[in-house]
């Protein structure tokens, strides 16, 4: 599998279960995606975009958008798509 990277997490909100990503790249719902930071990695399916509070079905580069995921990912964790 190709790993692409698409962006870096500038925040995460543990409540919400949400990652801020500044993206180097586009994603779009239903991408397979990988967050690592050091040791730590897992793999995740992207679910919910948002930019601004509104949903979307993609963004691309330049944007600043909010994922929903299932585990916690750090700030400053590398985004990757996952081909």
């Amino acid at each position: 599998m190709a790993e692409k990277e698409v962006g870096r997490v500038t925040h995460y909100f543990d409540k919400a279960g949400v990652a801020v990503v500044k993206l180097s790249g586009a994603i779009s719902t239903g991408d397979t995606i990988k967050f690592k930071k050091g040791d730590a990695e897992f793999t995740d399916i992207v679910e919910s975009i948002q930019v601004n509070h509104e949903p979307m079905i993609s963004a691309k580069a330049g944007d600043e958008v909010a994922i929903k995921i299932s585990q916690q990912a750090k700030e400053g964790a590398t985004l990757y798509k996952v081909d």
